[in-house]
């Protein structure tokens, strides 16, 4: 069932309302980015199996089967504590209640960290 005009027009009233009282919070609530439980189930059956044929490997004495499972450990330790891909920035809530897209990331080095600094403040009127 849809929400009726009032109901639409008070729901963006209350959204307004919590970015002006706190863009910090706005910003949280509609960021992007949390790491999924899957992701670290996965990475600790992955240490689980490389540390079985760690094990598996030294009781055989078979050395590439215990480096194997070292390998195997480790990168399921990396695949954990490693930031996901995310499917795209959901953007910056400001103060007026206005979501902007989020600024593309120049590699220019220091001269681009700086020109996009100097576009932020512009943009923020001199915060």
């Amino acid at each position: 069932m849809p929400l009726s005009e009032y109901e639409q027009r008070v729901l963006e009233q209350m959204e307004r309302q919590l970015t002006s009282d706190d863009p910090r919070l706005a910003n949280t609530l509609t960021a992007r980015g949390r790491k999924p439980m899957s992701r670290y189930v996965l990475a600790g059956a992955g240490a689980v199996v490389g540390l079985l044929l760690l094990v598996a490997g030294a009781a055989a004495s078979l050395a590439w089967l215990g480096v194997i499972g070292f390998v195997i450990m480790f990168a399921a330790v990396a695949f954990a504590f490693a930031s996901p891909r995310q499917s795209g920035p959901a953007g910056v809530v400001r103060s007026d209640g206005r979501v902007t897209p989020p600024r593309k990331k120049r590699q220019g080095g220091l001269m681009g960290r700086l020109d996009e600094r100097w576009q932020h403040r512009r943009d923020e009127g001199g915060r």
